[in-house]
């Protein structure tokens, strides 16, 4: 008669309509709370997820992810990028030259990172050819000191493709009048745009061109890698430079980008666990909610236990009912967290157009949109450590109920 009776009774405690409303009340606040709890930690979690995505593929494929170089300039570039192409775990190496200056055109003038590449070898180690909206990567070979910038940056400058453009570097050229920086006219011959604050401060020439610029006589800085595995890049190059016959230095992306990197896994720790405190604040509900119902309920405990319910029972009892508020909470929360990580990008970029403001300035951010990426294992996780909590949320109520004694109970029922 009672195989069934935990399940039962505690749906029937879960549907019915109670006498003491703030019960009710206090049970909906925790079916709520877990709702919003897990739909906003799945949500936020997406977009952290949508941050290091972007880390990765925007602005860790557009840097290197290791560099050797030499103290001065190197001569032996084409050597070197030979031997590195021989480790399994190099994907591409190129000859480059960077320098830091200025750009101007149209009087207008920009700080920017001077960088000379390969046109023939560039694609092996950055997305930049990927990333072209206007003109072509090897025009920079055909195209005696051409020049190709960000979006953001002909912006600033009002420039288009065929247009004029002086890059400045430090150098200082001496002449019988004083000392001068060193400049030269460039046309533009690409725009590309990543999405990031390299739109606009970064100009990419050939490596030859910017080596005449900087007096380098067919020498390079160094020839930078792609690797297989990212957080090995630095391991890569040192065993790279190993098998090469001088000294040289290595470097990789943590130098330049590292401390982005872990920020943004930081926060991501970090706002997960303040948005769990939201799902704990509704399980401590859960609690105060069964407690006061196994209050309420005391005499219909004492009914059941004199009718033969065992303490597993009504244990039951009040386990299913604490579990299904947790269950109802999660499945909700669930399924408008994946529909809101689904379509918070393209919610943001609404807003931004509706009423013309802007979350994110790539002047400030690497990039200058939400990302979102929603991975099954965090909904897993989530879902998971919730149902967990809720479960456990439910003993203590639970086994307060199992030891009431009918006795004493139905001693003072009327």
């Amino acid at each position: 008669m009672f195989h069934s009776l935990p399940f039962y009774i505690g749906m029937r405690y879960l549907r019915a309509k109670r006498r003491n409303h703030f019960i009710s009340f206090i049970s909906g606040v925790s079916m709520a709370g877990l709702t919003l709890g897990v739909m906003v930690l799945i949500i936020v979690l997406s977009v952290m997820n949508g941050f290091d995505r972007e880390m990765r593929t925007r602005i860790l494929g557009m840097v290197p992810h290791a560099q050797i170089y030499r103290t001065g300039a190197m001569n032996d570039a084409e050597s070197v990028r030979q031997e590195a192409l021989k480790h399994p775990m190099v994907l591409g190496a190129s000859a480059y030259i960077e320098s830091q200056g200025m750009v101007s055109g149209n009087d207008r003038t920009q700080g920017a990172l001077i960088t000379g590449v390969d046109p023939e070898t560039i694609r092996s180690v950055s997305i930049l050819p990927d990333h072209m909206v206007q003109g072509d990567i090897s025009q920079l070979a055909e195209q005696p000191f051409g020049a190709i910038i960000g979006e953001t940056l002909a912006r600033i400058l009002n420039i288009g493709v065929g247009e004029k453009i002086t890059v400045i570097v430090p150098e200082i050229s001496v002449n019988i009048a004083s000392m001068q920086p060193r400049f030269k006219r460039f046309t533009v011959v690409g725009i590309f745009k990543v999405g990031a604050e390299l739109d606009a401060n970064l100009v990419v020439t050939h490596v030859d061109d910017l080596g005449k610029l900087l007096l380098y006589g067919g020498a390079v800085d160094g020839v930078q890698l792609k690797t297989t595995d990212l957080f090995k890049a630095r391991q890569v190059a040192l065993e790279v430079g190993q098998n090469l016959p001088q000294i040289y230095y290595v470097s990789d992306w943590t130098r330049t980008q590292g401390n982005l990197f872990q920020a943004i896994q930081l926060e991501k720790k970090m706002v997960g666990l303040l948005l769990f405190m939201i799902i704990a604040v509704a399980v401590f509900n859960i609690v105060s909610s069964l407690v006061m119902l196994v209050t309420d309920k005391q005499g219909e405990i004492a009914v059941l236990r004199t009718l033969g319910a065992t303490s597993r029972q009504i244990l039951g009892v009040f386990i299913v009912q604490g579990t299904a508020i947790g269950v109802i909470g999660i499945v909700i929360g669930v399924a408008l967290g994946i529909l809101g990580a689904l379509t918070v990008a393209d919610i943001l970029a609404w807003i931004e157009s509706f009423f013309n403001i802007e979350f994110l300035n790539s002047n400030v951010y690497f990039i200058n949109y939400i990302p979102s990426e929603l991975k099954m294992s965090d909904v897993y996780l989530i879902s998971g450590a919730t149902f967990l909590i809720s479960v456990l949320s439910t003993i203590y109520p639970a086994w307060k109920a199992s030891r009431i004694s009918p006795a004493e109970v139905l001693r003072y029922e009327s």
